[in-house]
């Protein structure tokens, strides 16, 4: 689990860094936009279930990565762009990675399982959120795209498979795909959730 954090932490910091540069942020702000796109769902996830200090301030290696991928997003931001998708399909794995892992923490923690769900959406969308609300944009998760709903969808694999005494090394997998299928079959075609429509 712990280098799938990472993982997911890497490429959520590319998001935030991207972010940063495309707001023409100084180094350090681009720097600290990748950090907390990165931390800002386990931090939450963390301090929720009394897990502190938290795992991305406990060590040095959650803001090592996070600066890593802000000074790759900071001077190479031409070549990075053009990878879009790559970023785009990178961003679909972070957040199916970072709901797996928020769910068995979460269950580790006591959590039931419809809880643990929530939190493991929670930890997959926090940082997403985190990143928009400072570049003053709506989240993404408020404009109709499936992204809340694919990270909830497999935090619920691991969350009930583990009520049913099923391993982790079945569902953490499956979980995992099933989030991130989700969210790249979703960006494929199109679909988003119906949105208001005030009279």
């Amino acid at each position: 689990m712990f280098w799938l954090d990472l993982v997911g932490t890497f490429v959520f910091a590319l998001s935030g860094g991207l972010c940063g540069v495309q707001k023409r942020l100084d180094p350090f702000g681009v720097v600290v936009l990748a950090f907390a796109a990165a931390i800002s769902g386990g931090l939450l996830r963390d301090v929720l279930i009394g897990a502190v200090p938290p795992a991305a301030l406990a060590t040095w290696y959650y803001l090592a990565v996070s600066a890593v991928a802000a000074g790759a997003c900071y001077f190479a931001h031409g070549t990075i762009q053009r990878l879009a998708t790559l970023i785009a399909v990178s961003d679909a794995i972070g957040l199916g990675l970072f709901a797996v892992v928020g769910a068995r923490k979460a269950l580790n923690a006591g959590l039931s399982p419809v809880m643990a769900a929530v939190l493991g959406m929670l930890t997959a969308i926090g940082g997403g959120i985190a990143r928009d609300i400072l570049i003053n944009r709506t989240p993404m998760i408020f404009r109709g795209e499936i992204y809340a709903l694919a990270a909830l969808a497999g935090a619920c694999i691991v969350t009930f498979g583990a009520a049913a005494d099923i391993p982790d090394a079945i569902t953490a997998p499956m979980g995992a795909f099933l989030a991130i299928s989700l969210r790249l079959v979703a960006m494929r075609q199109g679909w988003s959730l119906p949105r208001a429509r005030p009279r």
